[in-house]
């Protein structure tokens, strides 16, 4: 699967590139910056609330949050629409987790998370390669008809916002970073990173990020 990237992604070593986004769940903006020297964060970056497999990592992510707190290590999540359409959408599922809105992508571009080209070999894959993510199908299914069983699963239903997003945005990857106090990129784990096409909609586990929270802080 080839991809169309703007820099490197980013690595464990390197300083994680700034960013200043608006808040969805209150006023103003969320950066790296108020982080840093504070305490470590997890920052998941999503694309728009259109993706199915986004919005079922997010409730997963507010599970996992309060282990990672405890931990000492703040969250963030970033998902790429405006923020009026972000906060329509949890006005509806309400959300502890900090959010910030990043409709253009900019964050993705700056952490080097891929968008692959839509070339013959992937949009092949889309037909032909069958997904399972987390298990939550009793049988794998081919990707599209992944997207839609999950989008039918939570009855979610497209906005004109959401369909600009999609438009613009697709095929853009995933990505997830745990970044220390001194905003150094510890770990990052990236959609289809390790498996191709095949890892498209899984997002890590709990199990997985704590431990590297883990490893970040020695354990």
């Amino acid at each position: 699967m080839t991809s169309a990237e703007l820099r490197p992604t980013a690595s464990p070593g390197e300083p994680a590139p700034d960013f200043a986004l608006p808040a969805v769940n209150g006023t103003g903006t969320i950066s790296l910056a108020d982080y840093r020297g504070r305490s470590p964060l997890f920052l998941a970056l999503f694309v728009g609330l259109w993706c199915p497999f986004c919005r079922r990592a997010i409730a997963q992510i507010a599970t996992t949050e309060p282990a990672l707190k405890a931990t000492g290590v703040e969250t963030l999540c970033v998902v790429a629409t405006p923020p009026q359409n972000a906060q329509l959408y949890f006005k509806f599922r309400p959300t502890r987790l900090r959010m910030a809105a990043d409709p253009e992508l900019t964050t993705h571009r700056a952490y080097g998370v891929p968008k692959p080209v839509p070339d013959p070999e992937f949009m092949k894959a889309l037909e032909t390669v069958k997904i399972n993510p987390d298990g939550m199908f009793p049988e794998p299914l081919p990707i599209m008809a992944a997207a839609e069983t999950v989008g039918k699963l939570d009855g979610y239903m497209e906005n004109q916002t959401d369909h600009a997003d999609m438009e613009r945005q697709w095929p853009q990857l995933k990505g997830q970073f745990l970044i220390d106090r001194e905003s150094i990129v510890r770990w990052a784990n990236i959609e289809c990173g390790t498996e191709g096409p095949a890892g498209l909609g899984k997002f890590p586990s709990t199990g997985e990020i704590l431990t590297a929270v883990q490893m970040m802080q020695g354990g």
